[in-house]
């Protein structure tokens, strides 16, 4: 390892000297209006090949550039291009600070793509970067929400409306990492499937990679979404107030000290939203359960802001997120999570190098109470922090860093044979990592690699990865990635049900069997191998292709034992572990096709996706499909927004998807607990109703399927305020999804019937 970091500081220090006869412009782009930065523009030297696209902090460097005069431009779709002439000397490192004024003239016939530029420039495999525009563009029940569109997403199975969670090309939820503003967070979604933890309003960018991401990340083998917000408004107070019958949600801003453009300024941010639809549900809803709907949740995120006059910064922010849920006759869930921290960009006065970190701690803690009235619990807390520092070379860039992470976990599980689980871990984990993207004429070329320590199970994984793009015409693009994933965490969950509630944490066990599959276990990590080829295809401006066939090799997979009854004692020290560990071993695969086809124009903006997908495990005895194996997953998106102004907008969306697998019952058999052990009278004693499962998984559900529906309007107050109505519906048609299936009762609950809503945002 050693060898690696000293071959890319030599690499470093001789491009650094080879360049120093050229110059570099670098700097941030800012909205005028706010002091936002405005994220993924473009800057460029007019009449050269010489520009750059501004990051999510705005940032931008221009490097290799010959000594000369030159005329600097921006430009971004809603904004005034924005040009300064610039004299370049020999060496010289320029920094700049630009804000952007929103255009005050209405282009009726020009159309620009923000990411023309982007798809020749930057691999882009298996990922997508969403802004609050696009998450406002699809139907919206209540309010918009990053849940709602995550679920349209290529390679993502959302397995419904109440409980719903996410599980992303093969990968369970416990294998999808989660950063918010770079701190780890353990559960993002809400036990109604349609909100995340996330404040739309507040957000500047979500990355969502759904494989082959690279080096880093670390600590997943499926997959990483980057939740970044934006700053408090830097030029003066504002906020936002909206309401529907699912709940309100606030959000006040504004300067601590004001931005004058030519010196350091500081602001402030704060959202909150709170769910009162169980308290509504029982006039507005009361067709569906005259109790009332019973998901109450509260979400607040606070966020203080620090720039410098150069751009540096430093944010602090923290969180608390609340969630609980009564399933009549199923389950009593709740969960809490709390989490802060900080994180920093730093612009070095003479290099041009971009220095970030993080430090932060967050926990999470559910409970669940299911019909055996044996309490299920999990807690996780714990801290990371990272530090990364990216050097930029003309179109290409050097990336390293480190990191670290701690947690403490305890788990206490019932699985379907009553046997208690619990555990109670502490460990440590740590990552070093560096990546080179090198642009050679149309090939993009990014190898990475990582290594990752994991001191408490003594163990270090090496984790090359690579992602290549080749600009093979000007309107089709081939890429394809792939690399080694390692993780830590493993989750808790009931495999017998028909719809799993109860996800916990906990790190790498060590009551786990000795052998699988006739070879001896060598590690406690999960691990995996991506492999993805896919195709970028534009034949016409307003209409773009994305074709990706992936792979996911799970080679190893630690799952709850759901076959033990003995306890692992000397007692039984001849039974199998099969039927006495804790935990198993398992083996997979997940593989697919993700088919992406986006119309997007001024007045019209479709988006058709389509996934067909496989996934399989192994636990040394049966092979068998996971719960969320759904093989055919369709998403129709479309929406009108007419007139010039575009004050009206109507949206829809249709998703379909194959039915879920399933155990069937195969009959049932009275037993007796001997809950008196040998003191127990076979005769008197009263038996209980116990289940004789068929072939694991070998059902499948009904199909599901639903239509939502939105359309609003916005009313403008004055110049800085603006009124939003909507109206919504989801299920139009009003079709049976099932939620729940009890195996002794047969009593079948639905998910959400046809739901119409209404609403109201006040912007100022």
């Amino acid at each position: 390892m050693k060898r690696i970091y000293i071959i890319f500081l030599f690499l470093i220090t001789t491009t650094a000297v080879t360049f120093a006869q050229n110059g570099t412009i670098r700097g941030f782009v800012y909205d005028h209006t706010d002091g936002e930065p405005v994220i993924f523009t473009n800057v460029y030297l007019k009449g050269t090949s010489y520009g750059s696209a501004t990051d999510i902090n705005g940032y931008f460097t221009i490097s290799q550039i010959p000594p000369g005069d030159y005329i600097l431009l921006i430009t971004c779709l809603g904004y005034d291009t924005l040009s300064e002439n610039i004299s370049l000397k020999s060496g010289e490192l320029i920094t700049r600070k630009y804000s952007l004024t929103k255009s005050s003239k209405t282009l009726g016939t020009v159309y620009i793509r923000a990411d023309a530029q982007e798809d020749t420039t930057q691999t882009k495999i298996s990922v997508t970067k969403i802004t609050p525009k696009e998450i406002t563009s699809l139907p919206s029940f209540g309010t918009p929400d990053l849940a709602q569109y995550l679920q349209v997403l290529p390679g993502v199975v959302f397995t419904g409306d109440q409980g719903g969670q996410l599980y992303i090309r093969g990968g369970a939820p416990i294998q999808n990492k989660v950063l918010l503003d770079g701190m780890v967070v353990y559960n993002p979604f809400h036990s109604i499937g349609l909100f995340s933890v996330f404040e739309t309003e507040i957000m500047r960018n979500a990355e969502v990679y759904t494989g082959g991401f690279g080096a880093e990340y670390g600590g997943r083998i499926s997959s990483v979404m980057d939740i970044t917000t934006r700053d408090g408004n830097k030029k003066k107070y504002s906020g936002m107030f909206g309401a529907s019958p699912f709940g309100a949600n606030l959000i006040f801003e504004g300067p601590i000290k004001k931005d004058k453009g030519n010196g350091g300024n500081s602001s402030f941010i704060i959202s909150a939203k709170n769910s009162y639809l169980s308290q509504t549900s029982k006039t507005l809803y009361n067709y569906i359960d005259t109790a009332g709907l019973p998901f109450d949740f509260r979400d607040i995120y606070g966020k203080i802001s620090l720039n410098s006059s150069n751009g540096s910064k430093i944010n602090f922010f923290g969180f608390n997120f609340t969630d609980a849920v009564t399933y009549r006759q199923i389950a009593n869930f709740d969960w809490k999570s709390n989490g802060g921290g900080t994180n920093f960009v730093i612009i070095p006065g003479a290099s041009p190098t971009l220095i970030e970190g993080i430090i932060a701690y967050s926990d999470y803690k559910l409970t669940l109470t299911d019909q055996t009235n044996l309490p299920k619990s999990s807690a996780i807390n714990g801290f990371n922090l990272g530090l990364s520092f990216t050097y930029f070379v003309g179109k290409n860039d050097i990336k390293y860093g480190f990191e670290m992470q701690g947690f403490n976990t305890n788990l206490e599980f019932y699985n379907s044979a009553q046997r208690l689980i619990q555990q109670e871990e502490s460990t440590t984990e740590f990552g070093g990592y560096v990546k080179y993207k090198a642009t050679i004429k149309k090939l993009l070329f990014e190898p990475s690699f990582r290594l990752q320590a994991y001191p408490s199970l003594s163990e270090v994984s090496p984790e090359p990865r690579l992602a290549v793009k080749y600009n093979l015409l000007k309107h089709l693009r081939i890429k394809a990635a792939g690399g080694l994933y390692t993780q830590n965490l493993i989750s808790a969950s009931s495999d017998r049900d028909v719809v799993n509630l109860f996800y916990g944490f906990l790190s790498g066990p060590e009551n786990l069997q000795d052998e699988f599959d006739g070879k001896p276990v060598k590690s406690r990590l999960q691990k995996a191998k991506h492999a993805i080829l896919g195709f970028e295809i534009g034949p016409f401006k307003n209409l773009t292709f994305n074709l990706e066939f992936y792979y996911k090799y799970f080679n190893q997979l630690t799952n709850i034992n759901r076959n033990k009854v003995y306890d692992d004692t000397g007692e039984y020290a001849d039974k199998s572990d099969y039927l006495k560990k804790d935990f198993i071993i398992e083996t997979g695969d997940a593989e697919g096709i993700d088919l992406s086809i986006k119309y997007d124009a001024e007045h019209f903006y479709v988006w058709a996706v389509y996934s067909l997908g496989a996934v399989n495990r192994y636990d040394g005895l049966i092979s068998y499909h996971p719960h969320y194996d759904r093989r055919h997953n369709i998403n129709l998106v479309a929406t009108w927004k007419p007139g010039d102004q575009r004050k009206f907008e109507v949206s829809a969306r249709w998703n379909f998807g194959s039915g879920f697998p399933f155990t069937q019952n195969a009959g049932f058999y009275p037993y007796m607990t001997f809950a008196d052990g040998i003191d127990t009278d076979v005769f008197t004693a009263e038996e209980e109703l116990g289940i004789l499962y068929g072939e694991y998984n070998a059902g499948r559900l009904p199909t599901y399927h639903r239509l939502d529906i939105s359309a609003k309007r916005v009313f403008y107050l004055s110049e800085t305020s603006t009124l939003e109505a909507n109206i919504g519906a989801t299920n139009v048609y009003n079709r049976a999804n099932i939620f729940y299936f009890d195996r002794i009762t047969n009593e079948r609950v639905n998910q959400l019937p046809f739901m119409p809503s209404a609403g109201v945002t006040l912007r100022f």
